[in-house]
């Protein structure tokens, strides 16, 4: 059975690319894809059915869509676009949105705490269902503006793993589209007839918020050097430890035994001396 359109085929050699690379379905697993009604997790979960299909091993997909309780939310909508195509869906009504509200001031920017909440949900719904693995829809963009926020605003150098392993091991994340890019998402929901769904936030898209500015900023560098986002998700599986200033992976006394020295040599003490 033949890919419905070249996009499809192009994003599923992308997507069993990752599959591959970071071990993420193996053959009887149950598929949980978080299924927002946003152009990613709808091309998630249309490209997961699709290589569901063609796989040579056996697993099954079931969506699942956590409502935060915004009153305008059209969660009718995905489900029925759900039994239209036949996918297996449930949709878990919640008050994350009441809860936000009343946890943060005006100022405050609930995207965290709102991210913390629904993967709670997520987490107790997998083990209701029995599913085996948990799929988000975060596409390479995503990866590399995790990178970029981490680095100007938290001090930190890091994105966000394409398998994750809970903190309590009884989860597993895999994010299939990470060699997947925004464009790519969009277009092939286009494609697909899905509709997207707004998620009703009364912050959703706000252009002040600190992700929104990473976009715009990633557009223009894309724009000015083609290629220069491919090259940052490169960079993400090329890290070179010993060129950093982690201490944690440049241990001090490992540092001493490569140059000669012995562990503990009185030197390192005299230079602090001087220096304070």
């Amino acid at each position: 059975m033949a890919y419905e359109s070249a996009l499809e085929k192009r994003l599923a050699r992308k997507a069993t690319k990752a599959i591959v690379d970071f071990d993420m379905i193996e053959d009887g697993d149950r598929v949980m894809v978080g299924l927002s009604g946003g152009k990613d997790s709808w091309a998630l979960m249309q490209l997961l059915d699709a290589l569901r299909r063609r796989a040579p091993i056996e697993f099954s997909v079931v969506a699942v869509n956590v409502d935060s309780g915004y009153v305008d939310y059209k969660h009718e909508t995905i489900a029925r676009t759900c039994e239209a195509r036949g996918w297996e869906y449930r949709i878990e009504h919640t008050t994350i949105g009441a809860i936000i509200d009343d946890k943060l001031d005006e100022t405050a920017t609930p995207c965290s705490l709102c991210a913390r909440l629904r993967r709670g949900v997520l987490y107790r719904i997998a083990s209701e269902l029995g599913a085996t693995k948990i799929a988000l829809g975060h596409h390479a963009d995503d990866f590399i503006e995790t990178l970029l926020l981490n680095l100007f605003f938290s001090g930190s150098l890091k994105a966000m793993p394409a398998r994750l392993l809970s903190d309590d091991r009884q989860h597993v994340v895999i994010r299939p589209l990470v060699y997947v890019s925004e464009e790519e998402a969009r277009e092939y929901t286009e494609q697909a007839g899905l509709p997207v769904i707004g998620c009703c936030c009364p912050v959703c898209g706000d252009l002040s918020l600190q992700r929104q500015r990473m976009k715009r900023m990633l557009l223009d560098l894309e724009r000015e050097h083609p290629g220069v986002k491919q090259s940052m998700l490169k960079a993400l599986s090329n890290v070179a430890g010993r060129h950093l200033l982690d201490r944690r992976l440049n241990p001090i006394d490992g540092l001493r035994a490569e140059a000669g020295r012995p562990v503990g040599d009185p030197a390192h003490a005299s230079i602090e001396s001087v220096s304070s």
